[in-house]
């Protein structure tokens, strides 16, 4: 994967996309649907359709991202990676996933779970990450309220990544 990161988020060298890569290089994603939401560089959804996802969105709020994020998709050849300068109200537009990856801090997450949960299918599974083990708590009873049931988790320095399945 080629990266040129200029003003945005998603080397691969942070804790929390180091996380995020490493939840998704354990996953089969020939054929599935995926949302990388918080996309920064965009690196997660570029992984995820040199892996063979079938469809892979992916948005940002910050203007810089979204333009650093094209020209990584046109970089490693993806240009079928739907991409959206917004927030969560962009995810509708999209229709529902089978995986979301959200990569974006507490409060934000915190905010926005219910509108990942809404364009989950069935057994779907949700990844995110940008908070500390201690905010765990916080996310799990979000997840909770909104249907959704904490799997498991993986930490690196004090940065963890969650992986939430909707039943």
């Amino acid at each position: 994967i080629i990266i040129d990161p200029k003003m945005a988020f998603g080397t691969g060298n942070h804790e929390t996309t180091y996380l995020m890569i490493s939840e998704m290089l354990k996953l089969d994603l020939e054929g599935k649907e995926l949302l990388d939401m918080g996309c920064g560089t965009a690196v997660l959804a570029i992984l995820a359709r040199l892996k063979g996802a079938k469809r892979v969105a992916a948005i940002d709020i910050d203007e810089w991202a979204y333009n650093n994020a094209l020209e990584n998709i046109r970089l490693n050849h993806t240009e079928d990676i739907q991409i959206a300068l917004g927030g969560a109200e962009k995810i509708k537009e999209f229709g529902q996933f089978d995986i979301v990856f959200a990569n974006i801090n507490r409060n934000i997450l915190l905010n926005d779970i219910c509108q990942y949960t809404n364009s989950m299918k069935p057994g779907s599974i949700l990844f995110m990450s940008g908070f500390y083990v201690e905010d765990i708590p916080a996310i799990e009873a979000e997840c909770q309220k909104n249907g959704l049931k904490l799997d498991s988790y993986n930490e690196r320095n004090n940065w963890v990544a969650v992986k939430v399945l909707k039943g």
